[in-house]
């Protein structure tokens, strides 16, 4: 595979769907062969799956149920999409990927680390991004940020700050442990810094 594989992580409100949007404008702007998708989701069976899971009235799912439906929802996603895309030598921006597995329902639902990289590897085959923007501010900001919206909240959203915290903490542990994939980004300034910041980056260590 040619393409490169960039994916995009934070707790709720981060603004990651944002600037990894402005990102696949910059890029198409210079160029480059850019395609976004998002997860879950990403496929036909993926979005089905996707709804379920932020069904604000699927309270009653416990843990296991919801890694394996990330994970078949990222299975179906990687073999139909992303792998591909790579191959037709893409920049690929994808909205969450493994790492939110980890976050999510490894630290943040106490899952077992084992398990949760084993289901990663089988639902990739091994893939891993070439670089991961993680967006990280404060809890309370995020949650903030998605409370604005005036929607109503889906399943994740609804969890209580206890949860956000680790999975805040989940990441900024796996940027600590793979500090060169992963790119930290203080969240909280304004948009365009921000993205000027990461455009840099990506220019610098991926799409070259």
């Amino acid at each position: 595979m040619s393409g490169s594989l960039i994916t995009f992580e934070g707790i709720e409100g981060c603004g990651k769907s944002t600037q990894l949007a402005r990102l696949a404008q910059a890029l198409r702007a210079t160029g480059g062969r850019v395609m976004v998708s998002r997860e879950p989701g990403g496929t036909p069976i993926g979005d089905r799956i996707r709804a379920l899971l932020l069904d604000s009235n699927a309270n009653e799912m416990v843990a296991t149920t919801e890694v394996l439906l990330y994970a078949a929802a990222r299975a179906q996603h990687v073999a139909e999409v992303i792998r591909p895309a790579l191959e037709r030598g893409e920049i690929v921006l994808v909205d969450r990927f493994t790492d939110s597995t980890a976050a999510y329902q490894g630290a943040a639902r106490q899952l077992a680390p084992a398990v949760v990289a084993q289901l990663a590897e089988i639902a990739t085959s091994g893939l891993v991004p070439d670089l991961t923007v993680i967006l990280d501010l404060p809890v309370a900001v995020g949650l903030a940020r998605v409370g604005s919206r005036g929607q109503r909240h889906d399943r994740l959203e609804q969890e209580s700050v206890s949860f956000h915290e680790a999975v805040r903490a989940a990441y900024l542990a796996l940027a600590r442990a793979e500090p060169t994939r992963c790119l930290v980004i203080a969240g909280e300034r304004d948009e365009g810094v921000i993205a000027a910041e990461i455009l840099a980056h990506v220019l610098a260590r991926v799409y070259t």
